[in-house]
């Protein structure tokens, strides 16, 4: 079998990772940067060429897109009507119809098309998964807040930061919201820069999204609360506690119910991510984050920034 070939469009802060992953797996083919200096730099640390646009896509199999967000839809499109599989970072658009066009497209020439959100590929999204296995929740609380950094500033928080808790929400709810509200504002940019989102959806469950990009220090942490008990996850900590019927370490004042805690072994999210890429080009198993997930979240997002007036 002929050795698959993946170029980089867009050598920044992702792409330049998206790239050392790549050649670390010897299937680089290349990158292309809007920055001629900047895609040297980082095609000389990745031992890769640094192509213009046209050439690296007819040197590639399949392309990672990682520009910023306004061009994902041209660029996206661009590689997929070349014929080539596409793995584009997240959000998958701009807007909706450009997401529709993406996987239209890529349907209709049976092509993969995979969306960056790397929370789906992470040892603690797996491990939440299985302790939330028949939960049932009726709240989700879900926080990512960080110190500003001069980057991704072309978006709102809201396409920044929020939408993998979107995207990870949705998964767990295992529907679209029925209603959203939200409320936030601007402190370092021109785009919202905190958000607190609040989605109600059809089956009663409620989740509240907090994201913010100007915060004290960093937090990430995951709660859910249901008839069944509750379970907490702290991100940074690496660590999930439980407290549910039959749980290992019985609650003397709660009878039938335990604690649990649990903890996880880290693994790279985005060799595991881009593994998954290359497994769906090879041997055909859809990627769990694909076109129409990737839809979804941004639907939620973008139905969540007009909620700000953003």
């Amino acid at each position: 079998m002929q050795a698959l070939r993946v170029g980089v469009i867009g050598a920044g802060h992702f792409g330049r990772f998206h790239a050392l992953k790549l050649a670390k797996a010897g299937v680089l083919a290349g990158l292309c940067d809007a920055s001629p200096a900047r895609a040297a730099a980082v095609a000389a640390e990745a031992g890769c060429p640094a192509l213009p646009l046209d050439g690296l896509i007819a040197a590639s199999d399949a392309l990672v897109v990682a520009a910023p967000t306004a061009h994902h839809g041209s660029l996206g499109l661009a590689v997929l009507e070349a014929g080539r599989h596409l793995f584009i970072e997240k959000p998958i658009a701009a807007t909706l119809e450009e997401a529709d066009r993406l996987i239209e497209t890529a349907a209709a020439r049976g092509l993969v098309l995979q969306v960056g959100h790397i929370e789906r590929y992470s040892a603690a999204v797996a491990t939440l998964r299985q302790a939330a296995a028949g939960f049932a929740p009726r709240v989700i609380q879900a926080t990512r807040i960080a110190p500003f950094r001069p980057r991704g500033l072309d978006v709102s928080v809201v396409l920044d930061l929020m939408i993998h808790d979107i995207d990870l929400v949705l998964s767990l709810a295992g529907e679209e919201p029925a209603a959203i509200a939200a409320v936030g504002g601007r402190i370092a940019s021109a785009l919202p820069d905190y958000a607190v989102a609040e989605l109600r959806f059809p089956s009663g469950l409620r989740a509240e999204i907090t994201a913010s990009r100007v915060a004290v220090a960093m937090e990430r942490r995951l709660r859910m609360l249901g008839d069944g008990g509750e379970l907490r996850v702290d991100f940074l900590a690496r660590s999930l506690s439980a407290l549910r019927p039959g749980g290992a370490e019985p609650d003397p004042h709660l009878p039938g119910f335990g604690r649990d805690a649990l903890s996880w072994a880290d693994h790279d999210s985005l060799e595991a991510e881009q593994a998954a890429f290359l497994r769906a080009i090879r041997e055909g198993v859809p990627p769990e984050a694909d076109g129409r997930a990737g839809r979804a979240a941004l639907a939620v997002a973008l139905a969540v920034e007009r909620a700000l007036g953003a």
